[in-house]
């Protein structure tokens, strides 16, 4: 929007000596005869914006409306940083890098020297995850409906939604919104869900529960399972449930036990182990994955 790009130039502005109108048509993504428009509405704003031309020439706001202080301390930015580079790394747009260079113009050292953390949010997937989270995102900034194609364990159906947040959790990215064919809130995660496409159609925003996301809430559990691990398989189950998810048993294997919400994947999460898992109860899973590695015996006996 245009009103955000005056913002975004008088920010530039405030924390820079002199800028050149290049500059600004490269960070805002738009040409130099739009910049030149743009400086011309901020004069007329009142702001008296100063245009030199030369070698060392450029753009600048006169003596008097400079504002060379900030309510941020140097660990609050960090932080604000850290977060933008977070998102940065998933987006496809300059947006967010254009936001850090706001930030942190005047305290280069704390974008730099200072950076202990790094986010990465981005995905094997980041090039068809980016537009997706794009066009969801102008999606919910102009309340219109989003539609479709997903695939999950129960099969792919196409789905109408009312999208209100794009959440990043449990390592992967969701948009949670109202499904029009269920008729409840519903997440669907954005790496099963293709064929997107933003609607004509606009909605009138609910009165919205708040987002849980505890996973016990959204994914209930539905399959209590008890499983024998070798102890060469400690480090995955430390890594994936935690140092306190087994005992160790008599025969020295270790003890899993834990809920899962979906039959699928806990079938296949046992099935990733090998021969290194063995699953006691329930007995219906411990039988169905015996049935698959029959399967796969005959399937690959025949060959």
């Amino acid at each position: 929007m245009k009103i955000d790009r005056l913002i975004g130039i008088l920010s530039i502005l405030l924390q820079n000596e002199k800028v050149t109108a290049p500059y600004l048509a490269e960070k805002f993504e738009v040409s130099r005869r739009t910049i030149n428009r743009d400086v011309e509405d901020i004069c007329k704003a009142g702001i008296p914006l100063v245009t030199t031309q030369g070698t060392n020439g450029g753009i600048s706001i006169a003596e008097g409306y400079k504002i060379d202080k900030t309510l941020l301390t140097s660990h609050e930015l960090q932080s604000i940083l850290t977060g933008l580079k977070g998102l940065d790394s998933i987006s496809g747009t300059k947006k967010y890098s254009r936001l850090i260079d706001k930030l942190s113009v005047k305290n280069r050292s704390v974008y730099s020297s200072t950076d202990h953390i790094l986010v990465n949010l981005a995905s094997y997937y980041k090039g068809s995850l980016a537009p997706k989270i794009e066009m969801i995102q102008t999606a919910i900034d102009e309340s219109r409906l989003i539609s479709f194609q997903y695939y999950a364990n129960s099969g792919e159906s196409k789905r109408v939604l009312e999208p209100y947040l794009i959440v990043f959790q449990w390592t992967s990215w969701y948009v949670w919104g109202y499904c029009r064919q269920k008729e409840d809130m519903r997440l669907f995660k954005l790496n099963r869900l293709w064929n997107l496409t933003v609607e004509d159609n606009v909605f009138l925003p609910r009165t919205l529960p708040e987002y849980d996301g505890d996973i016990e809430n959204v994914f209930p559990d539905h399959y209590q399972v008890h499983a024998l691990f070798h102890p060469s398989a400690k480090w995955r189950l430390i890594e994936e449930y935690g140092i306190d998810c087994y005992t160790v048993a008599d025969d020295g294997r270790l003890s899993f036990r834990f809920g899962f919400a979906s039959k699928e994947n806990l079938v296949s999460w046992i099935l990733s182990f090998g021969n290194l898992a063995e699953v006691i109860e329930p007995v219906p899973i411990r039988d169905e994955i015996y049935s698959i590695v029959k399967k796969m015996y005959t399937a690959y006996s025949e060959t």
